[in-house]
This record gives structure tokens, sequence and C-alpha cells, in this order.
């Protein structure tokens, strides 16, 4: 099916104003062009980008894109109710390499299942750095198939907020090996462990990881959610060195990316470093291992409904920036880097899950190796320094709507009062050289710890939890 006359004259004239536009700037402009089709049939409205600009399809499924000679990818957005193939079982295939063709079509297939329910699990900090990291790893990803399993036929695809690897992107096919067992697209965020430090610029730093995973910025969409993956850790070229950063020219490619967005959609936007650790962001300082131009970032997503998965920290934390945007900090897969099973904030190895229907999502964090509803570590008194009398409890994915309780002998006497402090085991842990070894790490405070003194020692003592969507979790203090 040939393009329409108007088609070819219209994309004429934009490509004449984009070639000069780009001449008088002195850089070298290429011409690529192709079609996205689904069982032979072209789709009209598909996002094209080269990682700079984003076009649309036409009518018959065409696009032409001017791009800048040194360019690595072409890449779609791919349309909901609609899947790519997975190399290696996970790496879905929605980009091409630009090589000297001119000509990159993307084949797409028409997924059987309604995807306007569908979940989606979030992975982050593997950090394998030995053979011995990647079986270790593979018992992570086993939890997740198992607990896959239990949803049955529904869309389910995942994501990878970064730190595959710890600085030793020769492990990257060990890695893929052993996520493979998924069998879900997985989605990558690039991690400041998986970047290239060899370079003279960040420009350099994420070349490897490309090699493996495609673009480190780029979008996907499945039912009423819009799925943006983002790099934001900025290689400085001095060391391996960085800061949290997103480049202008990510920015200009959100905006883009966005506007073809409908304000009714839920958003979520994936990267390796947190955003900030505080709801309240008008006083935060610099930090390089937070987003140095968070205020800038936050604006683009005013008044949308956005949630922020982030990683890179080791620990859970959920903040609360408005009524419309959130950001969610996962804890590690690896915990304390494979030393210890929990992570420096006691929060279990694990990864989260998301499950979403039309335009709403619940959520929960899921421990390796534990029971779905195992959502709190308990203490008995004298576990805590600080509250000598009092039960502890440590609440990983605790946010504002959140009830924390305590119980004796199944009648509650008090509600926990929130407090920052050490959880017991990690600080015992992470305290221990003989353990984590590395020097670097040391005991963290969280500010998802509870106390409650108990009325009377003796009786059963519990805590009841009960999440923001409802579901309530109770644990015995043996």
């Amino acid at each position: 099916m040939k393009k329409s006359l108007v088609n070819v004259a219209s994309f004429a004239l934009a490509t004449l104003f984009t070639f000069f536009s780009l001449s008088a700037q002195g850089l070298k402009t290429r011409l690529i062009e192709g079609r996205v089709t689904a069982g032979g049939e072209g789709l009209a409205s598909v996002a094209v980008t080269d990682g700079t600009n984003i076009v649309k399809t036409d009518a018959n499924g065409f696009y032409s894109i001017l791009t800048l000679a040194d360019s690595r990818f072409v890449y779609i957005t791919v349309p909901s109710g609609y899947d790519v193939d997975c190399k290696d079982s996970t790496i879905p295939q929605f980009y091409k390499e630009i090589s000297s063709a001119d000509n990159f079509d993307f084949s797409l297939t028409k997924s059987n299942i309604d995807v306007n329910r569908h979940v989606f699990f979030v992975h982050t900090d593997a950090q394998v750095t030995s053979l011995e990291d990647v079986e270790l790893y593979k018992t992570v990803v086993a939890d997740n198939v198992s607990l896959a399993k239990n949803y049955g036929n529904i869309k389910q695809f995942a994501f990878d907020c970064g730190d595959i690897v710890g600085d030793s992107p020769w492990f990257f096919p060990a890695y893929i090996e052993a996520v493979a067992p998924l069998e879900i697209p997985v989605f990558r965020a690039i991690g400041n462990h998986d970047m290239d430090y060899a370079g003279r610029s960040f420009e350099t730093s994420y070349h490897t990881f490309e090699s493996y995973f495609g673009p480190t910025h780029f979008s996907y969409d499945c039912g009423d959610a819009h799925y943006i993956v983002i790099d934001d850790n900025f290689y400085t070229g001095y060391g391996i060195n960085y800061i949290g950063y997103v480049p202008e020219n990510t920015f200009k490619w959100l905006e883009q990316d966005l506007e073809n967005v409908s304000p009714d959609k839920l958003i979520f936007v994936f990267m390796h470093i947190p955003s900030a650790l505080v709801s309240d962001i008008a006083d935060t300082k610099f930090d390089p291992d937070l987003m140095a131009n968070v205020r800038q970032f936050h604006e683009l997503f005013h008044g949308r409904n956005t949630h922020l998965i982030s990683g890179h920290t080791h620990f859970n934390l959920n903040m609360e920036y408005s009524e419309s945007l959130m950001e969610h900090n996962t804890a590690a897969a690896c915990g304390t880097w494979w030393k210890t099973e929990e992570c420096m904030d006691g929060a279990p190895r694990g990864y989260a899950v998301y499950e979403v229907d039309g335009n709403s999502v619940k959520w929960y964090y899921k421990s390796s190796g534990y029971d779905r509803d195992y959502q709190m570590r308990i203490y008995a008194p004298g576990s805590d320094d600080e509250f000598p009398d009092d039960v502890i409890a440590n609440v990983w994915n605790y946010d504002s709507k959140w009830k924390v309780e305590l119980l004796e002998d199944g009648v509650k006497t008090a509600d926990m009062q929130k407090f920052t402090g050490f959880d017991p085991i990690s600080k015992a842990h992470c305290s221990d050289r003989s353990i984590v070894v590395y020097e670097w790490i040391w005991p963290i405070k969280n500010d998802h710890m509870f106390h409650a003194k108990p009325l009377n020692p003796h009786a059963k003592l519990q805590v009841r939890v009960t999440d923001r969507f409802g579901k309530t979790y109770i644990q015995t203090l043996n």
C-alpha cells in the first residue's frame, strides 16, 4: 500500500524545514522511514521516535523521521492491545538499531486478552557481581514466577529499575539467563552501576547497556495506563561519579511523549535514582543520590495521575508529593548486596506488584520467600533502645493512609506511633563486618518504624495493619 500524495507533500515540507534548521546548527542528518503493521495491516497514529523527536504513523502505518546521523535507535511506543516479540524471553523488541539501511519496519501482534486489567512487577538493584549472586537472584525470580501463576490469564509484564549488575557488565548475559523464566516482557531502566565509566562524557555512559536492552528512555501503552522509562543517572566523566539528573534532551522528549497522552490516563514513570526521599521537596538540598532538577521534573506531571517508581537506595519508601503525584522507592532484590536477606531498612529482599484496572491501581510489596501477606516484622519489648518497653513494628510499605494498631488478647489497645529508627535485625547485620563484609555498609534509620507500650506485656501481643486499600494484615509476637 502506497502513501498518499497529500501525506508525501506535507511530510516533504516538514522535512525540508527540519533539515535546514539542523543544517544551520552544523548537525548531520539522515532520513529514515518504515511501516508499523499488525497482521499485515498498517497501524495508524503509532508514536515513532529516534529518542529526540516523535512522529506518528499515517493512516496506513507509514512513518518518516529525519534523525541525527549519530542516533542509535528508531523505536515505537507499543500501542495498547498489541504485543512485540521478546528476545531471550524478556527483552521486548520495540526498537531497531539504526544501520546503513534507511527502512525500518515494525510488526506487532494483536493481544488476545483484555488489557484494561493487567499486573506488572517491579524489580530493582539485583546488583549481581558474581555467579553466586546470580544463583541467589534466581530465587527471587522463581518467587515471582510462582506468584505470577496466581494471576492466571491476565496481561503481565515487568520493569527493572536498574543496577542490574554492580559495575560488572560482563554479567549482563548471566542476568538475562537468570530472569528468562519470567517469560514476560521486562522493560529496563539503566542504573548507575550499569553504566560505562571509561568515556569522557555522559553520552558515552550507556552504550553497553543499550547493546543488551535497547534505548534508555521510551514509553509503552497498556489499557488506560501509559508507561515511561527514563535514564536519570548523569555520569560526570570523573572517575565513577554521577548525579541524579534529567538531561534537557530527555525533558524535550518527555514533553512530546506526554502530548500524546490524554489527561485521564494513569501514568507510571520508571527510573533508577529517586527524585526525592521526602514528600515535601520545598527545602531539599543537593544530593548526588537524588534528582538534582526534581522540581522541574515534577512539574511535567502536574495535575496528572502519576506514580514515579525508583530504586537505588536499598530500602522501601513511599512519598506522597500531591493528590496526583506519588513515588514508590522500591527495596532491592539483592537485600543488602546479597549479604543479608533484608535491605538496609529491614524490608526483605523482593519486588513490588501493581494491579491495574482501567485508570486505577493497587500495589503491594512481595517479600521473596514469604507469603504475599507478609507486610511487616514485629519485635518484642527490649528490642529498641529508645523505646525499651514497647512492641516495635517495621511496616515497610507504609504510607499515610495505612493504620498500625497494637492488639492484646485480640483487642485493640493502642494506635502505634510512627518514629524514625533502626530495624533491629538490619542494625545488627549491618554492624557486623563478618556478615556484610563491605566497609561502606552501615546501619541506617528508616521512618516506617512503629512503637506502642502494651498494657499487659504477658498478653497475646499482635500488630494489625490496614493498608490504603482496606486490606488487613495481622502478625503475632512469638
